[in-house]
Parts: structure tokens; C-alpha cells; sequence
């Protein structure tokens, strides 16, 4: 038995109208990849995995170039063993200063201090973002769990105007791979082994704003 046209006319939109109805639906947004090794390149697993090195090197060259005084003063900050339980950095802004311990090359100082700037830490698709706002260079990055008392920091550093921060893993000569440790109450550090440029390692210094 054929179907009037009419009856048929109206089945089809239905069915479409269905169909419509369920592209509508909101879909539930797929979770990003949280394992910090899944991501980072394999020249920043190198440089996670040698921080140490880095470190003790970066502080020799300070020190022997007449920096002890200014080291020691600094306390916990610039003491690679010395860390707290409870890495996390709580959601907010920061003032953030960088030291820069051992030159790369001949000619740069051993041991830097950078007046402080503003750094702020949020949460996005479920993870930790920090991003340095101001200032020539500006690291901008997720912050990732790990084993034991420590995060994993992973961005590119932007430079001087650039009004978009790029994305990890373009730029080798951009990207960032750093450990976030917690030294004492509300100071929390992130060390940068091996930077691309200048010095041995970079340590940034976080300390919540009033």
C-alpha cells in the first residue's frame, strides 16, 4: 500500500527535526591530557631530568664569581634540596622575580636578580596556568602533578610586544620546561634547568600579593 505524498512530506520532517534535535545536544568536553611526560619534547625530559646538575653548576659559577653573600641571603629559595610538602600553587596573583645562576657563556654575569613583576596563577580545562604579565620576558604556561614535592611547569616564553603567548612545543627555542616546589609557607619557587639562553638555570621566585 503506497502512502499519500502528504503523509510521507511529514514523516521526513520529523525525522530531520529529530536528527537537528540531537546535533544540538551539548557534548561534554574531552578532558586534556594531564600527564605532564605524555607532552613535554624530549629535550625537556632531559632538562627535567639533569635539574640537579644544573643547579650545583649554575650555584659554583655564582659563588666563585663573589655571589655567596647575595645566595645565602636569599635562604631556601636557592637551595635545590630544600622543599616543603604541598607544591600546588594556589589561584591568584603573585610577585615574581628571576635569578639567573651561572653564565652560558663568556661575558654574562654569573649571578642575576631581577626586580620583581606580576605573575598569575588560574585554572582553565582543568589545569593549572601561570603566566608572568609583565616585564620583557614572560613565561606562560600549564603547571602539571608529579611524584613527591614537586609540579611540572610547561610553556614558551614570550617576548618584548608579543600580544599572544605561544603554544608548547613550536618553538624549541621558545619552549619551557621547569620544577615547582613549595620552600616555605606561601614562597613557592619554579626552577628552570638549562634555559635556552643566558644562564645554567632560572629560578623564579613566587610570593603571593597582599
Amino acid at each position: 500500500m503506497q502512502l499519500p505524498r502528504a503523509i510521507l512530506a511529514t514523516a521526513m520532517v520529523l525525522t530531520l527535526a529529530a536528527c537537528g534535535a540531537k546535533s544540538l545536544e551539548p557534548r561534554s568536553p574531552k578532558a586534556l591530557p594531564n600527564d605532564w611526560r605524555t607532552i613535554a619534547t624530549q629535550a625537556d625530559r632531559d632538562r627535567i631530568a639533569r635539574w640537579r646538575q644544573a643547579w650545583i653548576a649554575g650555584l659554583e659559577k655564582a659563588t666563585a664569581a663573589g655571589n655567596g653573600s647575595h645566595i645565602a641571603a636569599q635562604g631556601a629559595l636557592l637551595k635545590p634540596d630544600l622543599t616543603l610538602d604541598d607544591p600546588l600553587l594556589p589561584a591568584g596573583d603573585y610577585r615574581c622575580r628571576t635569578f639567573k645562576l651561572g653564565a652560558q657563556t663568556k661575558g654574562l654575569l654569573d649571578y642575576v636578580a631581577y626586580p620583581p613583576f606580576t605573575c598569575r596563577v588560574t585554572t582553565a580545562d582543568g589545569r593549572l596556568r601561570l603566566a608572568k604579565i609583565d616585564g620583557s620576558q614572560r613565561p606562560v604556561g600549564d603547571i602539571f602533578p608529579d611524584e613527591g614535592r614537586r609540579m611540572i611547569f610547561l610553556g614558551a616564553m614570550t617576548l618584548g610586544d608579543e600580544a599572544r603567548p605561544r603554544p608548547y612545543g613550536r618553538d624549541a627555542e621558545r619552549d619551557m620546561a621547569g620544577i615547582v616546589e613549595r620552600v616555605a609557607p606561601d614562597r613557592w619557587r619554579i626552577a628552570f634547568p638549562y634555559p635556552r639562553w643566558e644562564s645554567t638555570i632560572d629560578i623564579l621566585e613566587l610570593v603571593p600579593k597582599g
